[in-house]
C-alpha cells in the first residue's frame, strides 16, 4: 500500500451494494481483471470502459451494503481504483476491502465527478486538488495499516509464518 494515491473522482450516493459494484451472474470467477470488466455494469455502464489505474470513489452512506461476497473489492481492485472514500461502509465490505488490500477511508469529503483529490494515508488527510478543500480522517490502527502495507491479510499471514 502507498502512504498517498491521487487520481480523479467517481462519485457515487448511498447504499451502493455488492449487486450493483459485480452482478452476481458473474461471480463464476475471483479473477479481479474479469471482474473489473463487469464493474457497475447494470448502473454505470461507462464505468468499466473509463476507469483509470489510479481512480478513486467517492461516495456517500453505506457504500458496500448487501452481501459479503469479496468478488465487489476484487472488482475494484482489477479496474485499478486505488482507494474508496465513503461517509460510511457496510462492515462486512470493509473488513473484506481491507482483508484484500484495498484501502478505504471513512470520511464526508466535497468532491464532484472528475475532480483531482490526494489521499495521505499515515497523515489522514484529503484533499481536494481541484477545489483545495482538506479534509482529515481518522487514520487505520497499526495493526490494519500492517495488513494493508502487505498486500492484505494473505499477505500479512505468509510474512507473519515466514519470520
Amino acid at each position: 500500500m502507498k502512504d498517498k494515491v491521487r487520481g480523479r473522482v467517481w462519485k457515487f450516493a448511498s447504499n451502493v451494494d455488492t449487486d450493483q459494484i459485480i452482478p452476481a451472474e458473474y461471480l463464476v470467477t475471483g479473477d479481479p481483471k474479469e471482474l473489473a470488466k463487469h464493474a457497475f455494469e447494470k448502473v454505470r455502464p461507462e464505468f468499466a470502459r473509463q476507469v483509470k489505474p489510479g481512480d478513486i470513489i467517492v461516495a456517500d452512506d453505506n457504500f458496500g451494503c448487501g452481501s459479503s461476497r469479496e468478488h465487489a473489492p476484487r472488482a475494484l481492485m482489477g479496474c485499478g481504483v486505488d482507494c474508496v472514500i465513503a461517509n460510511s461502509f457496510a462492515r462486512i465490505f470493509f473488513r473484506n476491502s481491507i482483508n484484500i488490500g484495498l484501502p478505504l477511508v471513512e470520511c464526508r469529503i466535497d468532491a464532484k465527478e472528475g475532480e483531482i483529490i490526494e489521499v495521505d494515508f499515515k497523515k489522514g488527510v484529503v484533499i481536494n486538488v481541484s477545489s483545495g478543500k482538506e479534509f482529515k480522517f481518522k487514520p487505520l490502527p497499526e495493526f490494519l495499516m500492517n495488513l494493508m502495507e502487505s498486500g492484505g491479510l494473505v499477505e500479512y499471514v505468509k510474512r507473519q509464518l515466514a519470520k
